[in-house]
């Protein structure tokens, strides 16, 4: 698989669609933009020679094989593209000089897709006969809510087993729960910002009155009577990799308590630790006194001990979103044979990790994410010129075609 020309084609293509959650249009629950993103996916999937179902514009899949049912779990929708781009979001630039594709999801998630889709293609063609059903199952409402997940499950069968390209290599045995709340508190300011649960605020405002001296202090910027806040969005699982918008102007507008439950581990959840990581805590949408917080709480945790915090500081809340952790044995022959394909491909010796991110790993009995994030590299996820580079295309595709192998051969 040395000539990835076509699969740099198809990634820049496909990324051209803002597949990010608009108002639902008749036949499509997510909005034209994902719609038409699905529909791209399963035409070059059918040229290909793959068989190929829409599920009313939820979620899609590709079938190879026969037997025993394998999923490889990917999706199409992506987050806003925020602020900050130097280069357009929605144009898949391909940068031949720094052999790079720009654009929102390049990495998450559309590329892996891509690149697994052309992994099936690659072994269809070399003759491979799986001794497994393959489904590569595309949703259209990962960033937003597993709306797709929950209609695929009422109209077909997921299979129990099987990978998600859209975390860290060499494998994840273990995911964090995800909990976002609506906290409520007692305000009248005139505070907003945020696009989404899972995004860091990168920018918020507020209307309030001129105070110059604070407007320095805090690093704001006053416009047309608003007081400014720019921030750097990241993923909600990674905060500590962004930079907050909301932060200072709480402490502009003299919400000081709000900023310490918030902002300086108030609640006391910053104890919360295991062999999966700290539990994380994002404050990423406000509306006035109404945040939306997207937490990441460790897998051997209890939503009820996160829940427990925040009540014993009077504060309402109302849930908005859960997940339950996902935890899988190192040992199980899944996270064993997939650890091993990264080692043997990469020449490298590493164990299993967590991750506080959620995947559609966990829609399976026995499932586990797997890549294309690698220590060490830039992480762009969620932020402003996401991209993937050549390179990356191509570890990954021998990867993933090497784990498909062995595990459907």
């Amino acid at each position: 698989m040395s000539d990835i020309s076509k699969v740099i084609k198809s990634i820049s293509e496909i990324v051209k669609f803002d597949s990010s959650q608009q108002p639902p249009l008749a036949g499509k629950p997510f909005g034209e933009g994902a719609a038409k993103c699905l529909d791209y996916f399963l035409k070059l999937a059918e040229s290909f020679g793959f068989k190929t179902v829409n599920y009313d514009n939820y979620v899609g899949e590709v079938i190879f094989g026969e037997g025993e049912e394998f999923a490889i779990l990917a999706h199409l929708d992506v987050v806003p593209a925020g602020s900050g781009w130097t280069h357009d979001p929605f144009v898949g630039e391909t940068d031949y000089i720094n052999n790079k594709i720009w654009g929102r999801g390049t990495m998450d998630d559309k590329g892996p897709a891509v690149i697994a889709l052309y992994c099936l293609k690659a072994l269809k063609d070399e003759g491979f006969a799986p001794r497994k059903k393959i489904k590569l199952i595309v949703g259209c409402n990962e960033e937003s809510g597993w709306e797709c997940i929950k209609y695929y499950n009422e109209h077909a069968h997921m299979p129990e087993t099987g990978f998600s390209p859209d975390a860290d290599f060499p494998v994840i045995y273990a995911e964090k729960g995800i909990l976002q709340l609506k906290l409520f508190f007692p305000t009248e300011e005139k505070i907003f910002g945020g696009e989404r649960p899972n995004m860091v605020c990168d920018y918020c405002e507020a209307v309030a009155p001129l105070d110059k001296d604070k407007l320095k202090r805090y690093n704001l910027t006053y416009e047309n009577g608003k007081v400014i806040s720019r921030g750097k969005s990241a993923h909600g699982s990674t905060p500590e990799l962004g930079i907050n918008a909301i932060a200072p102007l709480l402490l502009y507008l003299g919400l000081n308590e709000m900023h310490s439950l918030l902002f300086e581990d108030g609640f006391g959840l910053g104890k919360f630790e295991d062999v999966t990581g700290k539990l994380t805590f994002s404050p990423n949408v406000i509306e006035g006194g109404a945040v939306i917080c997207d937490i990441r709480y460790p897998a051997t945790y209890k939503k009820e001990d996160v829940l427990a915090a925040i009540e014993a500081k009077g504060i309402k809340y109302e849930e908005m979103h859960f997940q339950l952790p996902l935890y899988n044995d190192k040992e199980c022959e899944l996270i064993k044979t997939l650890c091993g394909v990264y080692n043997d491909v990469t020449g490298k010796s590493v164990s299993p990790v967590a991750i506080g991110g959620g995947t559609y790993a966990r829609a399976l009995k026995c499932g586990a994410a797997f890549g294309p994030e690698e220590e060490g590299e830039e992480n762009t996820i969620h932020k402003p010129d996401e991209y993937i580079t050549f390179e990356k295309i191509e570890k990954c595709l021998n990867i993933y075609k090497l784990a498909i192998q062995r595990l459907c051969g």
